[in-house]
């Protein structure tokens, strides 16, 4: 089993005709993902080359989904689009929204995060983030798809390129899904949800959850850890060097005081349970003992 997306997901891509939608578009297919339809208003009724099939592109996605029977849409669209997109998506009755897009304003994203709450509840990964991968079933974004293989260990990151480097170190366990959730201040799908969906999954042995400064997603996530979760959690937390008051790449990562920083979150998952690692090596040796307990 895996969360969110599996070998049965249909992915339509908002924004397949462009170049990076295409370019990830024809990854994910030769990757085994069921990429069924692209959607641009202006390139409604082309077919795109898909190598050994042709997709169709329609000027909506609720004919996206009419046609093929989509359950997941991929936005690869500017910033300045992307709320209507997701919106879009929303209205159509897409159950899952995975927004690649970086620079949306937080505003946008505030506000279709809270119209996809209010109009059915649909499910946003992002924005700014690398997607969801099951290994084996599904790759939905620009996730690297050769990095790792089906396992049972689950991944919740902030961070893409960190996302890649753990399942690459853990590339002998494998993952049942690995998620990216992005690291802006405003996202749709965060490490609480993440960890309820792994919690659930019976295929999910253990748990690598990856945070950064700023915040204190990390400190509710720990908490959550703490009342509800069994399966052993492993955490790493980015920015230990970070000096005081100093924005860090993600616009979500600034640190204020002892608030935000590295160490209160590694005090906090600590407290919880957690086993966090100084760097990412360390987190993933911490989680390769784990995964060698079960079968000792």
């Amino acid at each position: 089993m895996s969360i969110f997306v599996d070998e049965t997901t249909k992915v339509v891509y908002q924004g397949l005709t462009g170049s990076q939608g295409r370019y990830y578009g024809l990854l994910n297919r030769a990757y085994g993902t069921n990429v069924v339809a692209g959607t641009n208003p202006k390139k409604a009724g082309q077919n795109l080359d898909f190598g050994d099939r042709q997709v169709p592109v329609f000027g909506t996605v609720a004919d996206a989904i009419k046609e093929t029977g989509a359950d997941v849409s991929v936005v690869f669209v500017p910033p300045a689009f992307t709320k209507a997109a997701v919106i879009e998506a929303v209205d159509a009755g897409m159950p899952l929204v995975v927004v690649i897009t970086e620079g949306v304003p937080v505003k946008d994203t505030a506000e279709f995060f809270a119209y996809a709450q209010a109009h059915g509840g649909t499910r946003i990964i992002g924005p700014n983030c690398p997607g969801i991968t099951s290994p084996g079933q599904s790759n939905v974004g620009i996730i690297p798809a050769d990095i790792s293989g089906p396992g049972r260990i689950g991944l919740v990151s902030k961070s893409g390129t960190l996302t890649y480097q753990m399942m690459y170190e853990l590339r002998d366990f494998g993952f049942s899904t690995a998620i990216g959730i992005g690291g802006d201040p405003v996202i749709g799908t965060t490490h609480i949800d993440a960890l309820e969906a792994f919690q659930n999954d019976p295929d999910t042995d253990a748990i690598v959850m990856i945070g950064e400064i700023g915040g204190d997603a990390e400190e509710r996530a720990a908490a959550y850890v703490k009342e509800n979760v069994t399966k052993p959690v492993v955490g790493y937390v980015a920015g230990f060097t970070a000096p005081e008051g100093k924005t860090m790449g993600h616009a979500g990562a600034i640190v204020s005081g002892s608030s935000g920083t590295a160490q209160a979150k590694k005090e906090a998952l600590e407290a919880a349970g957690v086993r966090v690692g100084k760097t990412p090596s360390e987190t993933a040796a911490l989680m390769r003992d784990i995964m060698r307990s079960f079968s000792a």
